[in-house]
């Protein structure tokens, strides 16, 4: 019989565990736009073979976080200028519709709570210097928010619009700025706790124009070394 820690170890090779890996990196800005994925030290980092790295990484291909490039390989994606625009015009319809959802529903008002939690604990993580989560929660907002209407189609679109906003942020954002601030949030959330559609609304267009006038021409490094991203050599010098 296999044990707890097999289990673990099978299940964190299959194709979906590897690509939710990869694409942690990549939200939270450890692997930067244009960095190449190389099959061979992936095979190296997650000890599998080249099908469950290939799985893996046209999972990620299909949520535009990775382009697979015939001959060159894969690339963590480097979205255009215009992909920019692209993205936040339809966070602007989305999250538009996800306010004014919201506001109508009789419920809506007890459920925000949850998403106060999720703004302190953002502002802390930036306090203490913790950007990774700091950045994941930033998109977590959006997602909670999206989350309360109840329409899964709806978010699974702004999940993947969100996923590739903070890839956009890290190629064009300026260091050290908010690709999305708490304050923003917090306002937010007390228009919709008031019923205050019409103020919400427009605090969410400035919000989602705010963040992407921020984005600048940044081009991001593209040498990364895979064993220090997922840490794995850490671990290996921990284990001798």
């Amino acid at each position: 019989m296999r044990n707890a820690d097999t289990e673990a170890d099978a299940t964190g090779t299959k194709p979906e565990a590897i690509a939710a890996r990869i694409r942690a990196a990549i939200l939270e800005h450890r692997l930067p736009p244009g960095a190449k994925l190389t099959e061979a030290q992936l095979c190296e980092v997650f000890n599998v073979k080249r099908g469950p790295i290939r799985q893996a990484l046209s999972l990620l291909a299909g949520d535009h976080l990775v382009d697979l490039e015939p001959n060159r390989g894969a690339f963590v994606a480097s979205p255009s200028l215009q992909e920019v625009h692209e993205v936040f015009e339809m966070r602007r319809i989305i999250e538009l519709a996800v306010v004014e959802r919201i506001c109508s529903a009789q419920h809506g008002n007890r459920r925000l709570k949850g998403i106060g939690e999720t703004i302190r604990r953002e502002r802390k993580a930036f306090e203490g210097r913790d950007f990774p989560a700091w950045i994941r929660l930033s998109g977590e907002f959006h997602t909670e928010l999206a989350a309360l209407t109840g329409n899964t189609v709806l978010c699974d679109c702004l999940n993947g619009l969100v996923a590739r906003s903070t890839l956009i942020s890290a190629l064009y954002e300026s260091p050290g700025r908010s690709p999305c601030s708490f304050d923003d949030h917090e306002a937010i959330v007390q228009a919709l706790e008031a019923g205050q559609v019409q103020e919400a609304t427009a605090l969410m267009t400035r919000h989602l124009q705010g963040v992407e006038l921020r984005m600048l021409d940044r081009p991001a490094g593209a040498s990364v070394d895979l064993q220090d991203v997922f840490g794995t050599r850490a671990a290996a010098m921990a284990g001798r």
